[in-house]
């Protein structure tokens, strides 16, 4: 099994979320700079803002990036043509199967990655070409599913031969050790990098994960089948009060519209919709990214011998 660096010919055996909105040229550069996968999540952007954000990233970084591509957006068709176009060595994709996608971007040489939530799906996405799964646990931020990064990872890894990349729950050298741990052979972060000085995201957002305790999130959607963890404010308490009165589904979708560009680019603290994982009380400061990414993996092998560990 070819390990995470080769595949993606990083450094370190990481992905940067791809986070819409946020998830930005600016961003991914950054990461990928700093020896990681920076990631530019297309999130419900057409397939000119993707483009023109592959080239913005082109121009920032020599070193390799990718493309989130959420696969229910209307734009998917078109975007999966645009990063073979562009020559994106990566492609990760969310909320729908890339199968038909799989036969161009294996032409074009483009290693694909399904972001998953169980061990079924992701059986189906290595069959159907997929060269490493992000196998994203119920911690994360943003959209979720139900199983744990840690009853997930260790299935996930019995089940499939190609790599398994775990995410939910990382934030620091413990979680990257548990995560390889439990099998997998790299990792995805996005709550950590929310707080960094290159994430496009209004001061309010990151001084609001800074903040943040261990309880201090809620999963939101849960009713309608599709679950959000967000941080706690005056919106997410007011949906979920709504939720159990059995108010009307396009009801709560009205209170929720447009609510991540409020916290992403207005820090709107109340009316926003702060999307981030349960591992934000163990973000204590703005840093960069590359303070971030050599906090997380530089001497990891040293502070895994100063562990007592039966």
């Amino acid at each position: 099994m070819k390990n995470v660096n080769e595949l993606f010919k990083t450094k370190y055996p990481l992905i940067q979320g791809g986070m819409a909105n946020i998830a930005t040229a600016q961003l991914a550069a950054a990461v990928s700079n700093a020896g990681g996968l920076g990631l530019i999540g297309a999130g419900g952007y057409d397939a000119n803002w993707v483009r023109d954000e592959i080239r913005k990233c082109q121009a920032l970084t020599d070193q390799p990036f990718g493309v989130n591509i959420m696969l229910m957006s209307p734009h998917a068709a078109e975007i999966a043509k645009v990063v073979v176009e562009e020559g994106v060595k990566v492609v990760t994709t969310g909320a729908g199967s890339p199968g038909i996608y799989m036969e161009a971007w294996k032409k074009a040489g483009i290693v694909v990655v399904p972001v998953v939530p169980s061990v079924a799906l992701a059986i189906r996405m290595e069959r159907q070409g997929a060269d490493a799964v992000v196998a994203e646990g119920t911690e994360s931020g943003g959209h979720i599913g139900e199983s744990t990064t840690m009853s997930l990872i260790p299935q996930m890894a019995d089940a499939l031969k190609i790599p398994v990349i775990a995410a939910g729950g990382i934030a620091d050298k413990r979680g990257v050790l548990a995560a390889f741990a439990l099998g997998a052979k790299g990792i995805q972060v996005g709550t950590v990098l929310l707080a960094t000085k290159e994430c496009p995201v209004h001061d309010n957002y990151k001084n609001k994960v800074i903040k943040a305790k261990d309880t201090d999130t809620v999963v939101t959607g849960r009713g309608s089948g599709a679950p959000v963890r967000v941080l706690k404010n005056k919106m997410a308490v007011e949906y979920l009060n709504m939720s159990l009165h059995g108010v009307a589904l396009e009801e709560l979708e009205k209170l929720t519209l447009g609510s991540l560009r409020r916290a992403v680019f207005d820090g709107d603290l109340d009316r926003g919709s702060f999307m981030a994982g349960q591992i934000s009380g163990l973000v204590k400061e703005i840093r960069t990214v590359k303070e971030v990414l050599e906090y997380l993996f530089d001497d990891v092998n040293a502070y895994k011998e100063s562990l007592e560990v039966m």
